[in-house]
């Protein structure tokens, strides 16, 4: 390619014998500037491009190019509305909830997240967990206040991008108080004032026209948000510092602390401008309702008497292995479910386990029942009564946010299973292992053979019955005694406990064994 200097040359000389001057040095100064211009464009290409050969692409077979390799457009998606409730106390339970509803609604890529809300409050520390998960959420959420949203649930809604309310509810009331109304000292009033501030702020200021200016007001005014907790703000024209403030839905649309009025989740989305969407509605898996049974009270009670009757009677029939195996069962069924519910620590379960062994050593490794019979029986009741107790609420008590009771019905539910399952369990043993009914018939192996059989009993060939001797080992119900310097298999009538060393009388010879009782 010529250079672009040498071009300048050539012009020049043409126009130097063809033009006059004054037009040769228009001509040039116009020339020297397109050339110039020229130069520039060209330096921003690649140098295969500046020497022009078949390889350069001109610029619209390049957007044709780009068209052809483009990938189309997707299909736009339907917004999907994410919708679970908060209808309970705000306990630790419900944050747990909330967690994990937000956290499926993430994964689920769903657009937009409603609380269908309704809770006359709770505890402050898990209101708090709550209001964070929703304002770190990565959608917008919704808080539809289907009656009341008080105390803790103010808190709540405060913290949701946008607020909807049924006629007739109500959003306010955030006092600390405890259970029995008595208000709480001010340090806890300040923090939930803190709190209530902050979280009003969270969402910034909004423009807005007054008359001919444009001024900048809070979407949500804190000092409102501070009057829901102290009865000495007062907030002009709305409250005069004399009461806590809670405001009806129409006081809430006025003062900005409502988007509207909403008789359904429909009609919160419409008002929402949400269109065209698709609903998923949290409800209770089959997992959830399960979990919900296995947790309740008076199931947990029957566990808990299955584990106390699997283990007595597997110490009183050793190597049978059935009533240990139920005992397993039942203890899975109670400590599993929660666990899985986040109520549960290792040291509880632990605690247990060290019990039953504490009580295992000192039935077959040590006489009598003392100090590890006793340590243990302690050990498994305080595992069983923790693990029954959600342990966040402990730290309330003090306080008293939570009262004593709610810690005192497991507690008083795992001794009266415990001390109802040991009776029966002592009943029934006594009833199946030792007694005559019909029941125990068709449980236990009770068929005898007669002489026309063929069969001598070993009865008439030892001859012991009302023999006098000692017993060897603690008879629990089964053991060994002496008799003229001879052992026996032996085991106690009807079920008691015979200390080793006691004096007895044999009452029955029945399949090798015999039945003893204590000597009078």
């Amino acid at each position: 390619m010529m250079q672009i200097t040498e071009k300048i040359v050539i012009f020049e000389e043409l126009f130097q014998t063809n033009m006059s001057n004054r037009m040769k040095k228009r001509t040039l100064l116009i020339l020297i500037l397109a050339a110039f211009f020229t130069a520039g464009a060209y330096s921003d290409l690649p140098e295969e491009a500046i020497a022009i050969d078949s390889t350069v692409i001109s610029p619209v077979d390049s957007v044709a190019s780009e068209a052809e390799v483009a990938p189309e457009p997707p299909g736009e998606k339907r917004p999907e509305v994410y919708l679970f409730p908060i209808r309970e106390q705000i306990m630790p339970s419900m944050a747990r909830l909330t967690e994990r509803c937000i956290a499926e609604a993430t994964a689920r890529g769903s657009d937009y997240v409603v609380i269908d809300l309704n809770t006359y409050g709770g505890l402050v520390d898990a209101a708090d967990k709550i209001r964070t998960l929703i304002l770190e959420a990565p959608m917008p959420v919704y808080a539809f206040i289907n009656n009341q949203a008080a105390s803790a649930g103010a808190l709540i809604a405060i913290a949701a991008n946008a607020i909807y309310m049924r006629s007739g509810a109500s959003i306010g009331a955030a006092t600390v108080v405890r259970q029995d109304g008595e208000v709480v000292p001010d340090k806890y009033q300040s923090f939930m004032r803190g709190m209530m501030r902050a979280t009003a702020e969270a969402h910034g200021k909004v423009p807005e026209v007054q008359g001919r200016d444009t001024v900048w007001r809070w979407f949500r005014d804190p000092l409102i948000a501070e009057a829901m907790v102290d009865p000495t703000i007062e907030v002009p024209g709305l409250i005069d510092g004399t009461k806590v403030l809670t405001l009806t839905a129409e006081e809430a649309v006025r003062w900005h602390y409502c988007e509207g009025k909403a008789a359904s989740v429909e009609e919160v989305l419409v008002l929402a401008g949400v269109k065209d969407y698709d609903l998923y509605e949290y409800k209770l898996s089959g997992l959830d309702r399960l979990l919900g049974f296995l947790t309740n009270p008076a199931f947990q009670g029957i566990l808990i008497m299955l584990i106390i009757g699997g283990i007595y009677f597997e110490l009183q029939t050793p190597g049978i292995g059935f009533p240990l195996f139920i005992s397993i069962i039942a203890a899975l069924l109670y400590f599993a479910p929660l666990y899985v519910e986040g109520l549960l620590a290792y040291w509880e379960l632990i605690l247990f386990l060290i019990g039953i062994a504490l009580i295992m050593v000192e039935v077959f490794a040590t006489p009598g029942f003392g100090v590890l019979g006793v340590a243990g029986i302690v050990a498994v009741v305080t595992g069983l009564v923790f693990a029954a107790i959600d342990i966040d609420l402990l730290k309330y008590v003090p306080s008293g946010e939570v009262p004593v009771a709610y810690i005192f019905r497991p507690f008083a539910m795992v001794i009266i299973s415990v001390t109802a399952g040991l009776l029966l369990s002592i009943w029934l043993g006594r009833r199946f292992l030792t007694g005559h009914s019909v029941l125990r018939e068709r449980v236990v192996l009770t068929s005898s053979m007669g002489v026309e059989e063929g069969w001598v009993s070993r009865e008439g060939e030892r001859g012991l019955i009302g023999m006098h001797g000692v017993a060897t080992t603690v008879l629990r119900p089964t053991g060994k005694i002496r008799i003229n310097a001879l052992y026996y298999e032996a085991a106690a009538e009807e079920g008691f406990f015979i200390e080793k060393g006691t004096e007895v009388v044999v009452v029955r010879d029945e399949g090798g064994v015999l039945y003893c009782r204590t000597k009078k």
